[in-house]
C-alpha cells in the first residue's frame, strides 16, 4: 500500500502530512529535534490530503478547533492509550503530565506518559503541545519550544508572560 506525503504551510514553517488514502499516519514539523522526513518509497502527492489540508489551514488560521480525519498512528498499546487521552484535552486548555497520567488511570506514570507524548507521530492533530510541566512551564516538544508556544498562543493560551492577543494574526510560512 502506497504512503503519500505532502508539505503544507504553518505558523512555524513547513508541516509534513503522510498517510494512505483516507488515513493520516504521520504529521511533523520540519523544525525541532523530532522532525520526520519522507521515507524511501513514499510518493509526494497532495491529492489524498485535500480535505485535511483545509482542516489544518482553518486550524492554523484560528478558524477551527478540532479535526475530522481517520488516524492510524504506529505505537505500543501504552502509547496509543496516551495519544487517545491527548485527543480529549480541550482546545485552549493545557494539562500537566501528571494530569494526563491520572486520565489514563496510572497516576504514577508521569515520566512514561512524557515519553509517549514525545513519541506522538501526529503532533497538532493529537495535541501533545497542550501538555506542559506541573509548574505551568513549557517542556519538551519535538517541533521545538517556539513551535509549542506558537500553537498554544494560537489557541489563546498565555504562556510565560506572553499574551495570546500578541499573536492573533499568525503568518503561515
Amino acid at each position: 500500500m502506497t504512503t503519500y506525503y505532502t508539505y503544507i504551510p504553518s505558523p512555524v514553517g513547513r508541516f509534513l502530512l503522510a498517510g494512505r488514502e483516507g488515513v493520516l499516519t504521520t504529521t511533523s514539523f520540519t523544525t525541532g529535534h523530532k522532525d520526520r522526513t519522507p521515507q524511501s518509497g513514499w510518493r509526494e502527492d497532495a491529492g489524498p490530503f485535500e480535505g485535511i489540508i483545509h482542516q489544518f489551514t482553518a486550524y492554523f488560521e484560528g478558524e477551527a478547533k478540532s479535526f475530522d480525519v481517520l488516524l492510524e498512528p504506529d505505537g505500543t498499546v501504552f502509547q496509543k492509550k496516551v495519544w487517545q487521552a491527548l485527543t480529549t484535552i480541550p482546545y485552549g486548555k493545557t494539562w500537566s503530565y501528571g494530569e494526563l497520567a491520572h486520565k489514563i488511570g496510572n497516576p504514577k506514570a508521569s515520566r512514561a506518559v512524557g515519553a509517549a507524548n514525545g513519541a506522538n507521530p501526529l503532533p497538532v492533530i493529537v495535541p501533545c503541545h497542550r501538555v506542559i510541566g506541573s509548574t505551568g512551564k513549557l517542556t519538551g516538544f519535538g517541533g521545538g519550544l517556539d513551535a509549542k508556544a506558537t500553537l498554544l498562543r494560537l489557541e489563546g493560551i498565555s504562556i510565560g508572560g506572553m499574551d495570546a492577543e500578541d499573536d492573533h494574526q499568525l503568518e503561515l510560512i
